[in-house]
């Protein structure tokens, strides 16, 4: 058996898209459905892609239900019973600083080292954990919470 994927449902296909970007995933394949009224759209870091052609390892699909004839769009809301996506990244500094820059809440900072996490544009919540030790360091130890993650 093998993990496949996660789905998460998106309102705005674009937002996600280049807020998982700036974490270093990339579209690696989409599926478009007419009849369903539906979009698919699979992302991937380079690190869990297999030979050409294969599927990666493990990745994150977009769920994007078109909006009814009317224009009126899904709304979501979070529920308890899902918690959140992680990712072990190589630099933990360097990845909350890229999301800041691109003008993202980190909502809880790395102020260990070690852990953070993030809000996608659906409030879906990232977990963001450090691969190896890096010491604490300001201006992160300082930081405070901020809102919900």
């Amino acid at each position: 058996m093998h993990y496949l994927h996660t789905m998460i449902r998106v309102t705005d296909p674009d937002a996600t898209i280049r807020f998982f970007e700036v974490l270093g995933l990339r579209e690696v394949r989409r599926m478009e459905n007419e009849k369903g009224r539906f979009t698919l759209i699979f992302l991937a870091a380079d690190e869990d892609m297999n030979a050409p052609g294969e599927r990666a390892k493990a990745e994150v699909e977009l769920t994007y239900n078109w909006p009814n004839e009317g224009g009126t769009g899904e709304t979501y809301t979070g529920g308890r019973n899902f918690g959140h996506l992680a990712y072990r990244v190589g630099d933990i500094y360097a990845t909350c600083q890229r999301l800041i820059d691109a003008g993202y809440t980190i909502n809880r900072p790395p102020r260990d080292g070690h852990m953070a996490f993030v809000r996608t544009p659906d409030n879906i919540s990232i977990e963001l954990l450090q691969d190896g030790v890096l010491e604490p360091a300001e201006p992160w130890v300082s930081m405070p919470n901020v809102g919900e993650w």
